[in-house]
């Protein structure tokens, strides 16, 4: 096997790039056996095929990687080879180092706008059962990485930086315009619903919520009205006040807990918006439902 490798604590072009653990394109010539076994992921992992066909199984699901095709790992996931082979081929293989915040998995390296870092979270972990896609510009970046690395020219911190910006970003745009061909919009809207509801606490904008349909912002607004007949932040509202109505009915949280776990700037807040939508205040709806709940046992 041929390698072409830059390695932290190894290679003295990473020492500027403490969060690139591994960049190297991997060649192989001959089938050997052992020489994929089962991998625990503990980093963020991108394979790139660049020739040949690979098979391999990420978390127990067989994949079949073709040229162009990427596929991205989170810390927590599993990858081999079929029968724990590598197939004859060349790939590129990049290993980032993944922040434990489950808001963003990027560090300050990236040049992203925070809410872009986080959506792009958003996109990984969501994808974690699709991990595969088709992503043809990212043979250019890798070449660009492992000249920038090699090279060390004025510059290079800034431009390796962006290129893996670069990466991520047509990776999870891909991985959404993948997604969304597979559905109708409805089953997008459901998707997004899911997403939304896990982090209720996060301010979420119009744009963050267009980046996890895969749409601007003009075309994610007119879909939202069409779709529910709402815009977009009083379809966000909806899903908080649904979700708080849960939690008052559970009766386990103070009504300023819900508040905030909602994504409401403060209890009095909640409270008019509530009783806007509902017709009641948080505590009179609380009241009503647990004397229900009396009457009925």
């Amino acid at each position: 096997m041929n390698q072409s490798c830059f390695q932290q604590g190894v290679s003295h072009e990473l020492v500027a790039f403490p969060h690139i653990l591994e960049l190297s394109l991997v060649k192989n010539s001959t089938i050997q056996l052992n020489s994929f076994e089962k991998e625990l992921v503990e980093c963020i992992c991108i394979f790139f095929i660049v020739e040949g066909k690979f098979e391999w199984y990420i978390d127990g699901k067989p994949y079949t990687v073709y040229p162009g095709d990427l596929a991205v790992l989170l810390p927590g996931q599993h990858i081999a080879g079929a029968n724990g082979l590598l197939n004859i081929g060349s790939f590129y293989s990049l290993r980032l180092g993944a922040q434990t915040s489950a808001k963003a998995l990027l560090g300050k390296w990236s040049l992203l706008h925070p809410k872009e870092r986080n959506s792009v979270t958003h996109i990984l972990n969501h994808n974690r059962h699709a991990p595969v896609v088709e992503v043809k510009e990212a043979h250019a970046l890798f070449q660009c990485l492992m000249n920038e690395l090699r090279n060390e020219e004025v510059g290079a911190q800034t431009l390796v930086n962006h290129v893996l910006d670069q990466l991520l970003i047509h990776t999870c745009r891909q991985l959404v315009r993948q997604n969304n061909s597979r559905r109708d919009f409805p089953q997008t809207f459901l998707n997004l619903e899911q997403i939304l509801r896990k982090d209720l606490a996060h301010q979420w904008t119009v744009e963050e919520m267009a980046v996890l349909t895969g749409m601007g912002t003009t075309a994610f607004t007119e879909k939202v009205r069409s779709f529910s007949g709402f815009s977009p932040l009083n379809y966000l509202i909806n899903i908080r006040i649904s979700e708080a109505i849960k939690m008052l009915k559970r009766g386990e949280l103070s009504l300023t807990e819900i508040a905030y776990a909602t994504g409401f700037y403060s209890s009095q807040h909640f409270s008019t918006t509530f009783k806007k939508l509902t017709g009641y205040t948080p505590s009179d709806f609380r009241k009503n439902h647990q004397a229900e709940q009396n009457q009925t046992s």
